[in-house]
């Protein structure tokens, strides 16, 4: 399915301040994945994300943040492959959730597709897309980074907003 299929002039939408490098804007889409929406605002809203890295930046594949300052209770994965109904695809500039093994074991970790990957398709719960700032992705994943794929210079998230357009979205239910 087209990704813009999900676009609303109500969704919410993120601003992603990074240190030096300028900002990337993010339209989330809480009908495609509402509870990692919920939680992914709830976060934002506590400044969680303010201040953190991304610490893992793959070229042609990804850049992933949002590991951090405490212990969260998980979510439930919403992804096809764990039962939920989410086709939103992993392609450039879709934003989803890590996890673990554990299809239900989100928390805070969020990954921005810097190339498409199919294969994580029905697997991860995407739930929304660049909508400008993409450059910035590019630049991150091309930092020099070590063999765990951490860039060498901290990419730092100065601030994680999030404009809700006037609508109000619930706390998560976490497990």
């Amino acid at each position: 399915m087209n990704n813009q299929t999900y676009s609303k002039p109500l969704n919410p939408v993120a601003t992603l301040n990074v240190k030096d490098m300028g900002t990337i804007t993010i339209e989330l889409f809480p009908e495609v994945a509402p509870n990692t929406v919920h939680n992914f605002i709830a976060l934002a809203n506590r400044h969680y994300y303010d201040g953190l890295i991304f610490h893992r930046v793959i070229p042609s594949f990804m850049i992933q943040g949002g590991w951090g300052k405490e212990e969260l209770r998980p979510i439930r994965g919403e992804f096809r492959s764990n039962g939920f109904v989410n086709d939103l695809r992993h392609t450039r500039g879709v934003i989803s959730m890590a996890r673990t093994n554990d299809p239900n074991s989100q928390t805070s970790q969020f990954f921005i597709m810097h190339q498409n990957a199919p294969h994580l398709d029905g697997q991860y719960a995407a739930f929304g897309i660049v909508v400008s700032g993409i450059e910035i992705v590019d630049q991150i994943v091309n930092k020099p980074r070590d063999p765990r794929d951490r860039p060498y210079d901290d990419v730092i998230i100065e601030s994680l907003t999030v404009d809700l357009k006037g609508q109000v979205y619930p706390e998560p239910k976490t497990i």
